[in-house]
């Protein structure tokens, strides 16, 4: 022990003269700290100091490593400083001991003032959790000044534990996430950083400091660390040698591979699991939602009908932090990034209430040609893409959707926010179980069992809603339509149906019914549902019971745009697929076969055209009519019904909604505001205002006058994100993990 410490003490004040361990350990982190802060305005957000600090001490541990006890052996045995203690009554571990512990504090210093500036520098709060951090950083900074020790170990020159040196250091610099984020590279360098020892520092130290994560979160990196630790110090007091004459075989230098073999299987591990690339994703999402930006010189619509002529919206980490009318507060005070955005209108990004991602939307002849699409979570980046933030599903597969909602909330998954309401309540034979007619045995059972709910009884249907409220749904939906001639329904009994909308309201479940007439609509609201959807397509709804919704504050959601896409579909028209937005979000190959399928006329039928465009009249005439009665306005789509497509359509329900001759600022209002209050989120999304979630669509003009004006969009904010629309599809080419 006495030895040892000598020899640490030893160690430590030769370190200090040293002007090479001195640059790397101090110099070097610390000019880096500095480039990367201004190269990537780490004044604007957490997220950026923090990455600037991951990097930075990342950094130290390789150069502590690396450079202060690869070459600083080597260079001590070449000036024969070990071999004084050869004739001393000493091994070899005393002095690796010594070398270990002075690389480590050496650190020490490092880390405090690392730490230190970024947090009275950059604001950066400081880690809550010191001890796992601590710790992290002492077993990396260990186990890489093991790694160095090797090197010196098999290296017989100094020239050769250079070029060994920077063989290690260069890739782990530039692959492994140091000098820039993994996120930001291409997938195969990501899968190849998987296998460099330095990403998993990179990972570990975000995982604490970001994530506020304890050193057991990270226990894979932790394992992979200690057994690099304990094989390179076995490694090196086996190859220890006293004197420069002392040479070894060129094939001794494959210890230095040996040693990195945890962090090979490791990477295999990562290959085949793809859960680094996953948290990858999810880091930079966290880094891009961290940005502050101010929106300047813009007409903002507010949500719920208020207007600013000109303003500005100010974004800080993922929420607007505040809306200036008139000129904003100087950019330099704010320290926010610049989005010049006059003459264009800022608006809550939209929600679309009612939308089935289980259905494409489009026509396929031969699925095959779409196996690899993954279309439900390409529709989510559909809606993203046409500033669509929000959207709720009515009725779509329950575990599906629980996953899709936590991908997409952590930011795994880039696309719009989903609230699940579903899988939908009905009965044997009602609408929804008519999409199952084609299976039979187990398919059929399990199909029915993941989209529908049929209960029997009153205390069946309770226990369902309960059993739906524990997997986590967002919201209820039933159905009362009986159909119509040529395609008629089971009508849900009106207990069971009452005894739905009942524990849904107990479990505070906002519920929504699924209409076909007035008389669904009347039942509906006797038993005290949040919002009725589609109304009535057979009837006009009367006024007394328009009244009624009003004074109760019950929803009604037209879906104008699914009648249209059945009248163009069996009218043969095109036009739905043409439209420039449609043909930018969705997949081609969709569009593509649909288009040739109705050139084919197989699903043409004029006398159905014109029955369909007669509904389409009617209910136009019904939403009218409930505007002026004072019922709440939603927007919903029905996308995935055939030429109603993800994504763009709620745009067109805005249109159709005018054209019936709705004001454009109601339809808006109805998309945003009304919307997020029926999801029961009023709270955070729907509005413009401090402290909601920054989900925002620019648009060029003024949609308020002319509502074909929020299709042209100029950019999307989602949660402080400013998405990068040209390469939102390409953000989502590796699909959800099984």
């Amino acid at each position: 022990m006495k030895a040892y410490l000598a020899l640490t003490k030893n160690e430590l004040r030769l370190a200090f003269r040293d002007k090479q361990v001195l640059f790397f350990n101090y110099l070097f982190p610390l000019i880096f700290f500095f480039i990367l802060a201004v190269m990537l305005h780490a004044e604007r957000g957490g997220a950026l100091i923090t990455m600037v600090v991951t990097s930075v001490l990342t950094i130290g541990v390789l150069g502590n490593g690396f450079f202060g006890a690869a070459i600083r052996a080597v260079q001590e045995r070449e000036q024969n400083i070990l071999r004084r203690f050869k004739v001393a009554p000493i091994s070899p571990l005393p002095i690796l001991a010594a070398s270990i512990t002075t690389g480590l504090l050496l650190f020490i210093p490092t880390v405090v003032i690392v730490l230190s500036l970024a947090h009275v520098m950059y604001g950066m709060p400081i880690p809550t959790r010191l001890v796992s951090i601590g710790l992290f950083l002492a077993l990396g900074a260990i186990a890489f000044r093991a790694i160095g020790l090797i090197i010196a170990a098999v290296a017989n020159t100094t020239a050769e534990s250079n070029l060994l040196v920077q063989m290690l250091y260069m890739p782990m610099m530039f692959l492994g996430g140091v000098a820039f984020p993994m996120s930001m590279m291409p997938g195969w360098m990501q899968t190849l950083s998987t296998f460099l020892p330095s990403s998993y520092l990179v990972v570990g130290v975000q995982s604490i400091v970001t994530e506020q994560q304890s050193i057991v979160a990270v226990w894979k990196a932790v394992t992979a660390l200690a057994v690099t630790l304990v094989i390179g110090v076995f490694v090196a007091s086996r190859l220890f040698r006293w004197e420069k004459d002392e040479k070894l075989k060129p094939a001794a230098k494959l210890w230095v591979a040996g040693v990195l073999l945890p962090f090979v299987a490791l990477g295999f591990y990562q290959f085949r699991s793809n859960e680094q690339l996953v948290r990858n994703r999810v880091q930079w999402r966290a880094l891009q939602r961290d940005d502050t930006f101010l929106i300047r010189n813009a007409k903002i619509f507010i949500g719920d009908g208020r207007v600013i002529e000109s303003g500005s919206v100010l974004v800080r980490r993922g929420k607007v932090e505040q809306i200036f009318e008139g000129d904003a507060a100087p950019p330099a005070s704010l320290k926010a990034d610049i989005v010049e955005a006059a003459g264009k209108t800022v608006l809550p990004g939209l929600i679309d209430v009612h939308v089935h991602l289980g259905a494409p939307g489009a026509i396929v002849k031969d699925f095959k040609t779409i196996q690899g699409e993954h279309l439900p979570e390409r529709a989510l980046a559909q809606y993203l893409y046409s500033g669509v933030t929000t959207v709720k599903s009515v009725g779509d597969a329950l575990e599906f959707s629980l996953k899709a909602r936590a991908h997409a909330a952590d930011g795994e998954l880039l696309g719009a926010e989903l609230i699940i309401c579903g899988p939908l309540f009905t009965t044997e034979g009602g609408h929804g179980t008519e999409y199952f007619t084609f299976l039979d045995g187990a398919a059929k059972a399990q199909a029915i069992a993941a989209f529908v709910r049929t209960p029997k009884t009153v205390d069946e249907a309770r226990q369902q809603v309960r059993d739906l409220k524990t997997a986590g749904v967002d919201g209820i939906k039933a159905v009362l339509e009986a159909g119509r001639t040529g395609m008629l329904f089971e009508r849900m009994d009106s207990t069971v149906f009452r005894a739905v909308v009942d524990e849904a309201n107990h479990q505070r479940l906002p519920i929504v019914v699924h209409t076909g007439g007035s008389r669904d609509i009347a039942d509906g609201v006797d038993a005290g549902v949040s919002g009725i959807e589609h109304g009535s397509f057979n009837d006009a709804i009367p006024d007394a019971l328009l009244a009624r919704m009003a004074r109760d504050g019950v929803t009604y959601d037209p879906t104008l745009a699914v009648l249209e896409g059945q009248r163009d579909l069996a009218a043969g028209r095109l036009d739905l697929l043409r439209r420039p937005l449609v043909q930018q979000a969705a997949l081609q190959t969709l569009l593509t076969e649909s288009a040739a399928f109705i050139k084919e006329g197989s699903l043409t039928n004029v006398e159905r055209a014109a029955g369909i465009t007669n509904a389409l009249k009617l209910a136009s005439d019904n939403l009218m009519r409930a505007w002026r009665a004072g019922v709440p306005l939603v927007t919903g789509s029905d996308a995935g019904n055939l030429l109603v497509v993800h994504g763009p359509t709620v745009h067109r329900e805005m249109q159709l909604w005018v054209d019936a001759g709705i004001p454009p600022s109601v339809a808006l209002q109805a998309a945003t505001w009304n919307a997020a209050k029926l999801l029961r989120q009023e709270k955070r999304i729907g509005l413009i205002g401090s402290g909601y979630d920054a989900n925002l669509l620019v648009v060029d003009g003024d949609p308020t006058k002319d509502i074909s004006a929020s299709e042209r969009i100029s950019l999307v904010v989602l949660k402080g994100e400013r998405v990068r629309r040209s390469e939102l599809f390409d953000a989502n080419r590796n699909p959800l993990p099984e």
